[in-house]
């Protein structure tokens, strides 16, 4: 099992002792890093907000703005990083923060921001992807595409429920592998 934290891990500033847990737990936790499993090459990060598009926060004016913004652009190098290091595909990008608008459509307009950022889609066209699985946005929708049609998974667990009340609230995605086999990738939401 892998997985990203997201802001409510880092909310009681005990990130690294949450972090602790779930690897004992057996369960990797990427932040910047990559790992592959079964032929298929996983990065992921925390990801942050600062907005979509011509709409992004800039790096300009009061220094705690331009903290804001640096650390948007420190989690889009780290994913970088991270997809620098997968040398097969197919690829998958685990955020907890969304790196397109598409997927947080339904929130309020005013917290689009706070949602993720387009900083975090520039890597994802850089070193190609096969899919991109993030949370947080929790009235999103459940799918979108980035700018160079890359599919884009909401698996916030509340969108999830609400989404299919029937279902459980996962997403599975087939990629195909390189030795012709097919290789199943299921995503909790939470």
């Amino acid at each position: 099992m892998i997985a990203v934290l997201g802001n409510h891990d880092f909310e009681g500033g005990k990130q690294d002792e949450i972090k602790n847990i779930l690897g004992d737990g057996g369960i990797q936790v990427l932040d910047g890093d990559a790992t592959e499993i079964h032929g298929v090459g996983f990065a992921g990060i925390k990801g942050f907000a600062g907005g979509f598009g011509k709409r992004a926060l800039g790096p300009w004016g009061e220094d705690i703005i331009k903290a804001f913004v640096h650390e948007a652009v420190n989690e889009a190098l780290k994913l970088e990083t991270a997809l620098a290091r997968l040398r097969h595909r197919p690829r998958v990008a685990l955020l907890h923060y969304s790196p397109i608008a598409a997927t947080v459509e339904g929130e309020p307009l005013e917290i689009y921001p706070f949602l993720g950022c387009s900083r975090l889609e520039e890597p994802l066209h850089r070193y190609p992807v096969d899919v991109v699985f993030h949370g947080h946005a929790h009235r999103g929708r459940p799918e979108g595409k980035t700018a160079a049609g890359v599919p884009v998974y909401n698996v916030s667990i509340q969108l999830l429920r609400h989404t299919w009340p029937d279902r459980p609230p996962v997403r599975i995605v087939e990629l195909p592998v390189r030795v012709s086999q097919e290789a199943e990738v299921t995503v909790a939401g939470g």
